[in-house]
């Protein structure tokens, strides 16, 4: 297990650490001396940074915006992904290899390729579907903004949970299935009846990645803000974090954006545990 240790601790465990480190810290200028002064320091603030992200009406303001976002897009992938997972595993499919291999495909394109490939599809001027829709429909417009990139993350995303879905369903014993098609059931009944209960595990899997992916939402809003200057630096919880760093928004620093980052942990953590705890009370 030593190598898989080491590279874990080198590219999860020590970054998060050294994360928890500088939310802790600031900078601040240093005391004048006969050589001159007034460069920044290293200094311990406390819980300064921690308080000033938790009160700040940016980060709310993106949460608020994610929240919404996967309020739709969620459903609409996890639905997709079990029904792609169910036409694999039933018999209405051949050269089921193919269709599992077309469908994971989009999650092989860098997030960045494809959220520009979706801007050139959502651009008027460029985009060869955009003139045959009804005339007034701007997907790039401030009601519309959500929606879009929630499409561009579905499209990428539904493979990938697609596959937790097969991979439980390949796990169900055949004899279920056959047992309940002697006692006249269709493929429809066995699906919704017998595979759909038993991959709730999966789903639940899939739910929770799903949850904590939103939070972290950056490529499509950072590659949509290029074109649409409205939504900000800030659109997101991570934009805003990743903006503080890079000193375009206040406030600034490595500080303010790992307590911007620690505090997106937690919100998502909230989320996953609240959503795990509900769905435990439903099954029991």
């Amino acid at each position: 297990m030593a190598p898989f240790v080491i590279l874990f601790a080198l590219v999860f465990v020590i970054p998060i650490a050294v994360s928890v480190r500088a939310a802790f810290y600031g900078a601040a200028p240093a005391e004048s001396t006969l050589f001159g002064g007034g460069e920044l320091v290293e200094t311990f603030v406390g819980l300064d940074n921690i308080v000033a992200a938790a009160t700040s009406e940016i980060f709310w303001s993106g949460i608020g915006r994610v929240v919404l976002y996967a309020a739709f897009q969620i459903p609409v992938m996890i639905v997709a992904a079990l029904a792609l997972a169910l036409l694999l595993d039933s018999f209405l499919v051949r050269r089921v290899a193919f269709f599992r291999l077309a469908f994971f495909l989009p999650f092989a394109i860098p997030g960045v390729i494809a959220a520009m490939m979706w801007l050139y599809l959502y651009t008027p001027e460029l985009s060869p579907f955009l003139p045959y829709l009804p005339s007034g429909i701007d997907l790039m417009s401030p009601p519309t903004i959500l929606a879009s990139m929630a499409n561009m993350t579905t499209w990428t995303y539904t493979g990938y949970n697609m596959l937790i879905f097969l991979a439980a369903l390949q796990a169900v014993p055949k004899e279920l299935g056959e047992a309940a098609r002697l006692d006249g059931a269709s493929g429809f009944q066995i699906a919704v009846r017998i595979k759909v209960p038993i991959v709730r595990g999966a789903a639940l899997l899939a739910v929770l990645l799903s949850i904590i992916g939103t939070i972290q939402l950056f490529n499509e809003p950072v590659v949509m803000e290029t074109e649409n200057p409205w939504m900000g630096k800030s659109y997101t919880p991570m934009m805003a974090a990743y903006a503080s760093l890079m000193g375009t928004v206040s406030p600034s620093g490595n500080g303010p954006a790992s307590a911007l980052s620690l505090l997106m942990a937690g919100v998502a953590g909230v989320l996953a545990v609240g959503y795990a705890l509900i769905q435990r009370r439903r099954t029991s």
